[in-house]
């Protein structure tokens, strides 16, 4: 697959999980700007889950299963809204921490697809 997008997601991830977390360790909430770096990393995650179909579509297989692939890939897609929807629900420090976690296991999302495709 592609490395430089499998890496610049992963290091998006995490910087917005350390973002997020440095603001849940002051006791805030989600404000609107670490929404806007939700939205960095979901275009992101998109842009990778595009790139993944494509590769698919030309014929290209994954080391480790298609089946397997497209799931990473589809919850790879989904971590960080599903995180942001949440952290809309609890707007305490709790919610920053919920988006730290979703970045964190992001990023590890990242890695484990770039297992999968044989890296």
């Amino acid at each position: 697959m592609f490395d430089a997008l499998t890496l610049a997601t992963g290091v998006a991830a995490l910087l917005l999980a350390a973002w997020c977390g440095w603001a849940a360790y002051r006791d805030q909430p989600t404000k609107d700007w670490h929404f806007i770096g939700m939205a960095v990393v979901t275009v992101l995650a998109l842009v990778q889950l595009v790139a993944g179909i494509v590769l698919l579509a030309r014929g290209e297989k994954p080391e480790q299963g298609t089946t397997i692939f497209v799931a990473y890939l589809l919850g790879s897609f989904a971590c960080i809204p599903a995180a942001g929807f949440m952290s809309l629900a609890e707007r305490s420090k709790w919610g920053s921490v919920t988006v730290a976690a979703g970045g964190v296991v992001l990023a590890v999302l990242e890695v484990r697809l770039y297992d999968i495709w044989g890296g």
